[in-house]
């Protein structure tokens, strides 16, 4: 194996993505505009859920209740009862809810009054979570106008929560860090896979075969060479989108992330050549990615805890390298673990690259003869 070989195909492979614009868009999207906008929005959380406020009743207690939902959880507003349901399929509110007449009196005297709330449920995330809200907000109001002043619940047992590595409890932290996580694997794969196709659509495989090289020189230049974008791309990602614009702490260190980055990419480029090879075109190879890479990351633990898993599919998913990375990563920049932490995951990292490797080598000889 000649090294020069290896650096001239290599940017030689540069070059060609140089001249590709939409590749070049999907590295740009994918490692700043798709980052910035998981860690802004929130969908597990509550924030900004519209809800309707029918008060028929007109009294202190039903002010109250309708006074105390606030932003940054409920946008309340104000409506009557004919536009209860009109707003509610134009989905302009996710909740409505109606205090009925007499309702403070009813209370007062001793009765079970009831008040009414619509929910629209094909918002699932706000749903879930806004009923149970929207449920303490009305125990604890009711239950103060009852007793006729606001104090603090006092319980005989104390409990401190110390929340660590997230003390606010920010969705957006994870939800940028997964992101970065997510971007490195999708364009690991598209960006090696995508290279040999474009060489077999142009038909430069056929050029390849005459000149004096050999098919692991070839198979490295790509790996190399669209590895370095991906990395140098998480590298901005890590440091200017996360750290400096959505201000997300990175807790651990980066030497030692962009270690597993570059064993993570060895791995994944590997993988994106051997699918390259069986797919004939690149609908075949599209179709091929969405196959092999969406069941990679939701069963890596990067969207669901692994603990909530079968043990069956945990252990099955160890031989997936996005599976240690994924250890790793939230390892590293959640918990600042160190090398005497994550030394297992690294190993077992670099076994699945090389075998990965070894495997995309075979059937890319075959491929080429």
């Amino acid at each position: 194996m000649r090294l020069s070989n290896v650096w001239n195909l290599g940017v030689k492979e540069l070059q060609g993505l140089w001249r590709d614009p939409a590749l070049l868009l999907l590295i740009g999207y994918a490692f700043s505009l798709s980052i910035y906008t998981a860690g802004r929005a929130s969908p597990d959380n509550l924030s900004n859920a519209t809800i309707g406020i029918v008060d028929e009743d007109r009294s202190t207690l039903s002010d109250r209740i309708a006074a105390a939902f606030m932003p940054p959880h409920f946008v309340p507003e104000q409506i009557t009862t004919s536009e209860m349901d009109s707003r509610m399929d134009q989905g302009r509110d996710t909740f409505t809810l109606d205090i009925p007449p007499d309702f403070e009196r009813d209370l007062l005297a001793g009765h079970a009054p009831a008040i009414q709330l619509n929910i629209d449920a094909t918002r699932m995330s706000q749903a879930f979570t806004g009923s149970g809200y929207i449920q303490q907000i009305l125990n604890a109001e009711v239950a103060e106008f009852l007793a006729g002043y606001r104090a603090p619940t006092s319980l005989p047992v104390a409990l401190e929560l110390r929340s660590r590595y997230n003390p606010e409890l920010d969705p957006g932290w994870f939800g940028a860090i997964s992101s970065v996580i997510t971007s490195i694997t999708m364009l690991s794969l598209i960006l090696t896979g995508a290279a040999l196709i474009r060489e077999k659509e142009h038909g430069t495989v056929e050029h390849l075969l005459v000149m004096p090289v050999a098919a692991a020189e070839i198979m490295l230049s790509k790996i190399w060479s669209m590895g370095l974008v991906v990395l140098l791309a998480s590298a901005f990602a890590i440091i200017v989108v996360v750290q400096m614009l959505l201000q997300v702490p990175v807790a651990g260190s980066l030497p030692l992330f962009i270690l597993a980055s570059v064993l993570m990419l060895f791995a994944m480029t590997s993988m994106g050549i051997f699918l390259a090879t069986v797919a004939g075109s690149m609908p075949q190879f599209g179709l091929l990615i969405m196959l092999v890479l969406l069941p990679l990351q939701i069963l890596s633990g990067a969207m669901t805890p692994r603990e909530s898993m079968p043990r069956i599919i945990q252990d099955i998913m160890l031989l997936a390298p996005n599976t240690h990375f994924v250890i790793l990563s939230q390892g590293i920049l959640f918990r600042g673990a160190g090398l005497s932490v994550v030394w297992p995951n690294l190993l077992g990292l670099a076994l699945i690259g090389a075998g990965l490797f070894a495997l995309a080598l075979r059937q890319f000889r075959r491929f080429l003869t």
